[in-house]
């Protein structure tokens, strides 16, 4: 993998209007952008506000109403992955939404698991099933999911995010909103484990291996 920068935005929980997620998903992109981040991502339905108290997900927002993400990405010369619900199989499911500088609108994708992203950063394979037993592209140098999970779900989330971490030797980048965001290296090592709270986690990908960091969000 090259020398590139990483980082999951520990979005917490939050009730307030889609205009305001948006303000708020450009101030973890700015805080990204000020660590020289080529890339960030948000837990699951991040521009709902990490939160669903109906049984079923509403449509997704316009996409006129995701431009400011569109225009930040290209600003900051920054891949964005925020979660909204997306349409798949004539019902609204989880989904991701993927932001490129060389991107003239917003990629859609539902998934329930993540995306394996190779180094170039223009190759999304986006995962449905149970990662570990998929087929990993060689060319893959990063697996990112976005979460938004408390225990004990999220303890066997990260167990298995870090087997699968270490079976296939790639980096994993988890972003949960209710804290524990994380990264691993390609040995299934922990790089670095966030708290509780609204931050940014980075991670460093050098000769000498990774390096993280917590950045609280200001």
């Amino acid at each position: 993998m090259s020398h590139w920068k990483i980082a999951a935005a520990q979005y917490e929980p939050l009730k307030t209007t889609f205009k305001e997620h948006i303000a708020h998903h450009l101030d973890f992109i700015n805080a990204a952008a000020r660590q020289q981040c080529e890339l960030l991502v948000f837990p699951s339905l991040s521009l709902l506000g990490c939160t669903n108290d109906n049984p079923s997900l509403p449509a997704p927002p316009d996409i006129s109403l995701l431009q400011p993400l569109l225009f930040a990405a290209a600003t900051h010369r920054m891949v964005i992955i925020a979660g909204l619900p997306v349409e798949h199989n004539n019902r609204f499911v989880k989904g991701i939404a993927v932001f490129a500088p060389w991107m003239n609108a917003p990629r859609m994708f539902h998934q329930s698991h993540g995306a394996c992203l190779c180094k170039d950063l223009h190759t999304i394979n986006v995962v449905d099933e149970q990662p570990e037993g998929i087929d990993m592209d060689p060319a893959c140098s990063l697996f990112t999911t976005s979460q938004s999970v408390c225990e004990p779900e999220l303890l066997n989330s990260t167990s298995r995010l870090q087997y699968f971490s270490h079976k296939f030797a790639i980096a994993v980048l988890m972003a949960n909103a209710r804290g524990n965001s994380a990264l691993w290296d390609e040995n299934g090592q922990l790089v670095v484990r966030a708290d509780r709270g609204s931050l940014l986690l980075t991670g460093q990908r050098t000769s000498q291996g990774w390096q993280g960091d917590i950045i609280p969000l200001r």
